[in-house]
C-alpha cells in the first residue's frame, strides 16, 4: 500500500489501509487517519493531522509553514477532518502563531489550485472550485460554495450555505444562505437552489427571501433592518442564524 518511493517518517502516525503513492512525503509530526489516499507526489508535513479517508491528488502541499511573515516560530498545528478531496495543487498552510490552528471539517470538495491559507477554519461539505483562494483567518461555514477564481480578503467570514461567484473579490463578510458576485462583491440574492438541495423548508425559504429585500433593498441601515427582520419575520433557526452572523460582523457585509 506504500509505494517503494514515498519518504515517510518513522515517527509518523499511518492508519490502517493507507495507500500513499510514488514519491510521497510525509513528516515526523503528521499523523494519517486510517483508508487515506495519497496519489503521489503529495507532501505532508508539520504537525497535521488528518482524519480517516482523505483524498489527495497530485502536487498537493499540506501543513507546511504559513506564508505570513508575522512568522516567529513555535509550533502550529493544521488539523482536517475525514472524507474530503483534495486534487492537484491545493495548498493547506499551517497556522501563524505558536498554539494556533488551521482547520479544516469533513466531506469537503476542494478542486485543483485552490489555496487555504494560515489560520482559516473551513466548514464540512464546502466545494472550493478550481484556483479559489482563502486568505489569513478567513471562516467558512458549512455547505458554501466558492467559485473559480474567487479571492477571499483576510478576516472575512463565509456564511453557511452561501455561494460566490466565479472570479469575485470578496472584501466583506458574506451571510449566510446569500449568493455574493463581482468586484468588489455585492449580495445579489439568496441561495435558493443550495437550500432547496439541502432540505431548508419552505417557510424558511420564504421568510429569507423577506429578509434579504429588508437587508440588501430597503435603504435602511443595518441595526434597523435587522430590528425589522426580528419583527416581521418568524422565529426560524435560519433567520435567527443570518441575524446573529449579520449583528457580529467586524468588517461589514458584501452589500
Amino acid at each position: 500500500m506504500h509505494h517503494p518511493t514515498a519518504i515517510i517518517h518513522p515517527r509518523a502516525q499511518v492508519g490502517t489501509d493507507c495507500q500513499i503513492g510514488p514519491y510521497c512525503i510525509i513528516g515526523e509530526h503528521v499523523t494519517l487517519g486510517d483508508r487515506c489516499h495519497l496519489h503521489s507526489h503529495v507532501v505532508i508535513d508539520g504537525h497535521t493531522r488528518l482524519g480517516k479517508e482523505n483524498e489527495i491528488f497530485p502536487f498537493a502541499s499540506i501543513g507546511l509553514k504559513t506564508q505570513d511573515l508575522k512568522w516567529k516560530g513555535g509550533i502550529t498545528r493544521t488539523e482536517i477532518g475525514e472524507g474530503n478531496t483534495f486534487r492537484e495543487y491545493v495548498t493547506i498552510h499551517s497556522a501563524t502563531s505558536d498554539g494556533e490552528v488551521t482547520t479544516v471539517g469533513s466531506r469537503n470538495h476542494i478542486l485543483a489550485y485552490c489555496h487555504l491559507a494560515h489560520n482559516v477554519t473551513l466548514g464540512n461539505q464546502v466545494i472550493m472550485s478550481n484556483v479559489a483562494t482563502l486568505a489569513g483567518h478567513v471562516t467558512v461555514g458549512d455547505h458554501a460554495v466558492i467559485g473559480g477564481l474567487a479571492a477571499v480578503h483576510q478576516f472575512c467570514r463565509i456564511g453557511k450555505f452561501a455561494m460566490i461567484g466565479g472570479c469575485s473579490k470578496v472584501v466583506q463578510d458574506v451571510p449566510p444562505f446569500m449568493i455574493a458576485d463581482g468586484n468588489p462583491a455585492e449580495t445579489r440574492t439568496i441561495n435558493k437552489v443550495g437550500m432547496e438541495r439541502h432540505g431548508v423548508s419552505e417557510e424558511a425559504q420564504t421568510a429569507m427571501k423577506a429578509a434579504y429585500k429588508i437587508l440588501f433593498r430597503s435603504g435602511l441601515s443595518i441595526p434597523n433592518a435587522l430590528a425589522r427582520i426580528a419583527a416581521e419575520l418568524p422565529p426560524l433557526p435560519e433567520i435567527a442564524h443570518l441575524i446573529e452572523f449579520v449583528r457580529t460582523s467586524e468588517r461589514g457585509i458584501s452589500k
